[in-house]
């Protein structure tokens, strides 16, 4: 399949590492999508996992699998995902974003990148990029930053944007197994932001109400930022896994042209 002209934007809750390898409701729709998307010239992943002091490119050839995280089984510290990188895509990238951005030939894939990637496109033949995140910047300056990268979707570039609406892991209790009632209300009054198009609040999202506890620390919300900034007029936005497990919201959004 040719690539396409332009692609669509993804913001995809990523949960759990164990979600690359096992089969469940989450990841049969990550394949899915994966499935019907048509194929990207290449991909520019925004994780919650790669922050740094000001913004970075991966600009590897062959970009290494990493595996930023402890406690789970060895079969997903075993798994490679190796899809290639794409130098002059990099370059641009930094380009585009100015504000003193910096291409890093060391960096490889995080599991916020590959944990998604390896179920919605297992093949692996499709290059990958990550740009990182600054978390000293607020929102304002992250979905500006994003916007300068909306014209890569007109040249077959998908944006990945994975991260978690909801991700406070301190606060859930393992003997009751329940989700709060505060990460319940914070996915639907963000949901409800999203689809009224008022970015400006979402931007200012430290300041919606249970965000103190819904997201303690910014940088699994900001991914969703860079989504809805990629966003055009005439786009649709659709969610689905919109689940909340362990105050973790799965919730993810495909915005694509009607």
């Amino acid at each position: 399949m040719p690539a396409a002209g332009c692609m669509p934007v993804l913001f995809i809750g990523h949960g759990s590492p164990m979600n690359a390898i096992e089969h469940n409701a989450w990841s049969d729709a990550w394949r899915l999508v994966g499935a019907a998307l048509p194929r990207p010239r290449a991909i520019l992943c925004v994780s919650a996992h790669w922050q740094t002091d000001g913004t970075r490119v991966t600009g590897s050839r062959q970009p290494v699998t990493l595996h930023d995280f402890q406690g789970f089984p060895p079969e997903l510290s075993q798994l490679r995902y190796l899809a290639p990188g794409d130098p002059a895509l990099a370059a641009r990238v930094t380009e585009l974003v100015g504000e003193h951005a910096v291409i890093d030939q060391e960096r490889g894939l995080d599991h916020g990148a590959w944990g998604v990637l390896l179920p919605m496109f297992p093949a692996a033949d499709v290059p990958v990029l990550q740009l990182s995140l600054d978390p000293s910047r607020d929102g304002v300056w992250h979905y500006r930053i994003a916007q300068r990268l909306n014209r890569l979707r007109d040249d077959g570039v998908l944006l990945l944007c994975t991260g978690n609406i909801v991700h406070n892991l301190t606060r859930f209790d393992p003997q009751t197994n329940t989700t709060a009632a505060w990460a319940l209300r914070f996915r639907d009054h963000v949901l409800t932001l999203v689809r009224s198009g008022d970015h400006a609040a979402l931007m200012q999202f430290r300041s919606l109400p249970d965000a103190d506890l819904a997201a303690p620390t910014p940088e699994h919300f900001l991914p969703l930022l860079y989504a809805l900034a990629n966003g055009r007029q005439g786009d649709k936005v659709t969610v689905f896994n919109d689940d909340v497990i362990a105050n973790v919201a799965m919730t993810s959004l495909l915005i694509d042209i009607v």
